[in-house]
């Protein structure tokens, strides 16, 4: 018999609205699988069963009063989504990942926050990430490492490593998450999640937590296409004194609604290797990338080989700004001695970058986000996705990625473990992870799918067609 983790999260939202299914239900439902569960999987650094049980008992009765009156509610009103502790959520703790910020406390909310408390959801928790979402694993100093549910000895990657394991092992329907160099789409790829990194500016970053690079932004991690397309419908909006906005969506027109309609035929570039010399795409992610793009061709769409040249520059450049966004961390002066090998690192390192060095890279990445849009992708005439491995190798063990010993050899590993994802966020454009494929070790796999910027909706319309030829949804790991 199927339990109410099985449901989708658009299911949950409609046995809400049609009282079929109760709010308070539902969250009693996951709060008792992550009793069970999260030990083992490592999804959560803080849980807030008083909070969601207060937020499941207003949503109920709000759903009740909505239901009087023939109102309508939010999409996803009385679903339970768990908030990265990246994010500040107003009286809960938000630890960053770092023991220097155990007991911060946070009085407001961030934007993001406010707009899933406005659409009714429910705050389980906030999930597990790596100290201030620094690399691409997600362990810590204080908290059980986030591991994938498909093989517990391996990690759930990062740094929505926690968000990840907590959608894959069926601790929650959908999930906040953010990404700076891919922490939305490393984590789904080795989960066997549909993870969706929006367009620079489609979610707003404050009011406190602006990342003025333009690297990071919040998105939404889930099971099914239709379920990240409607918390991305949540989520989205600009506020006043955010420094980017991403194109609107014609009026009428939701995210949830481009995984209902016909992408169209494509042009697609297929790239399986490495933008980044020296960098050996394991065997399981070429052949990947290379029967996504058969399944492409056979739906109707043209895709061609597509070869970057290798280029270390981009790289260098991110580098540079990712150290002075480690520096820029706040951390209180006598924290400074409890912050990870690795922080400490990029933090010194982050200090050594000169004004004009920070602004090259900068300008660097709008360079080279130009080229893209005029050399690869123009509208009408140019490539519309450019599809390609999401990470270089299959999930790895749990450590496998840190090295305290040499901090700086780590960062060049991560940077060789995730040779393609950190592009999109220099250039701000769209990008999701698919999880079309598991190897011979059962092992998710997954695929990026990149956008021209501020086009999610081609992004969400292609996924939705490749997960109707190829449903994934049904797979679940052995401990759900």
């Amino acid at each position: 018999m199927a339990e109410l983790h099985d449901l989708s999260a658009l299911e949950q939202a409609e046995g809400i609205r049609s009282g079929e299914l109760s709010p308070v239900e539902l969250t009693e439902h996951y709060l008792a699988r992550i009793d069970r569960l999260d030990d083992t999987l490592g999804a959560f650094i803080t849980r807030t069963p008083e909070i969601a049980r207060k937020q499941a008992a207003e949503a109920e009765s709000e759903a009740a009063a909505a239901r009087r009156e023939g109102r309508e509610l939010p999409p996803l009103h009385g679903v339970p989504v768990p908030m990265k502790d990246l994010q500040q959520v107003a009286g809960v703790r938000c630890t960053m990942g770092s023991r220097a910020l155990a007991e911060n406390v946070p009085a407001i909310d961030d934007h993001v926050t406010g707009k899933l408390r406005a659409g009714g959801t429910i705050l389980l928790g906030k999930t597990n990430t790596p100290e201030f979402g620094l690399p691409c694993y997600t362990e810590n100093g204080f908290a059980p490492p986030a591991r994938t549910p498909w093989d517990l000895a391996r990690s759930a990657g990062g740094s929505s490593g926690g968000a990840a394991a907590a959608v894959a092992g069926g601790l929650a329907p959908v999930a906040h998450a953010s990404d700076g160099g891919g922490s939305i789409r490393i984590p789904a790829s080795v989960c066997g999640l549909y993870g969706i990194k929006p367009s620079r500016g489609r979610i707003s970053g404050g009011p406190l937590m602006h990342d003025i690079t333009g690297l990071a932004t919040s998105g939404p991690l889930a099971r099914t296409v239709a379920d990240a397309a409607t918390l991305l419908d949540v989520m989205a909006g600009t506020m006043p004194g955010d420094p980017y906005a991403a194109p609107s969506l014609p009026p009428g027109e939701t995210f949830a609604s481009c995984a209902l309609r016909d992408p169209g035929r494509l042009r697609i570039a297929c790239l399986t290797g490495a933008p980044i010399p020296g960098v050996e795409i394991h065997p399981d992610c070429r052949t990947a990338a290379e029967d996504t793009a058969a399944l492409l061709t056979g739906l109707g769409h043209e895709v061609e080989q597509l070869a970057l040249p290798s280029d270390d520059s981009i790289r260098e450049a991110f580098t540079r700004v990712w150290s002075v966004m480690a520096a820029n961390q706040p951390v209180p002066p006598e924290g400074e001695e409890l912050l990870m090998p690795l922080t400490r690192y990029l933090r010194e390192r982050g200090g050594q970058v000169s004004g004009t060095e920070f602004a090259r890279s900068m300008y660097a990445f709008r360079m080279l986000a130009q080229s893209l849009a005029d050399g690869l992708m123009p509208p009408g005439t140019g490539y519309d996705v450019i599809l390609s491995p999401t990470l270089a190798t299959p999930p790895v063990a749990v450590g496998a990625l840190r090295n305290d010993a040499d901090p700086q050899a780590e960062f060049a590993a991560l940077g060789g473990f995730t040779p393609f994802t950190a592009l999109c966020n220099a250039t701000g454009q769209p990008a999701v992870n698919v999880p079309l494929h598991w190897n011979s070790e059962g092992l998710p796999i997954g695929v990026m799918l990149a956008g021209r910027y501020g086009d999610e909706a081609t992004l969400i319309a292609l996924s939705a067609q490749l997960e109707q030829a190829r449903p994934w949804a049904a797979r679940k790991p052995a401990l759900w």
